[in-house]
């Protein structure tokens, strides 16, 4: 990005500093005199100093990434002082495990609604249908769990989808990333 220096007008970290923009400034790629605020967010929660000694340490070409993450927090921290970025983190886990358990409930829906759709005795001279085959016999999915409501619905043996499914069953239900027992962090 090539520096506000050359309009003449100083970029929104020399402004609210209230310094001369010179040619080489390190904010001036950054915090561009369109966004005064991301600067000001900055400023409040790191300090320009810190700010400064962080681009010095950085290469360049990692300088806009580590710049975005600032002004990310800056914002987060702004909006909810206590739990910053990590509230809203927290937020969005507890959202995709309430879904995880929704799509739990649904898929075990399915099984129900296909367990009992299938037809129970078959005639021996008719063609065999693969999924008549595996589920001939009426069985129900079982559900394995705790007390907590962490639980999951597992089909019977021999049983298999007529659709893939898009997880992994490795991992256990809610832990997405592999935390802790309750997916925090």
């Amino acid at each position: 990005m090539a520096s506000s220096s050359s309009y003449n007008c100083p970029c929104a970290a020399c402004k609210f500093l209230r310094r001369k923009c010179m040619p080489g400034c390190i904010f001036a790629p950054y915090f561009p005199p369109e966004e005064p605020q991301k600067f000001a967010n900055v400023h409040k929660i790191f300090g320009a100093s810190n700010v400064t000694k962080l681009l010095n340490e950085l290469l360049p070409h990692q300088r806009e990434d580590a710049v975005n993450s600032l002004a990310y927090e800056a914002e987060a921290r702004v909006r909810d002082p206590v739990y910053g970025c990590v509230g809203a983190i927290s937020f969005l886990q507890r959202q995709v495990e309430r879904l995880q358990k929704e799509l739990d409930a649904a898929n075990a829906d399915l099984i129900r609604f296909a367990c009992n759709e299938i037809p129970t005795g078959l005639p021996a001279t008719q063609g065999v249908n693969s999924l008549h085959a595996v589920a001939a016999p009426r069985q129900r999915p079982v559900r394995i769990g705790n007390e907590s409501g962490g639980s999951f619905y597992q089909t019977p043996p021999n049983f298999h989808l007529p659709y893939p499914l898009s997880w992994n069953d490795n991992n256990p239900p809610g832990n997405i990333h592999g935390g802790g027992v309750d997916g925090n962090i």
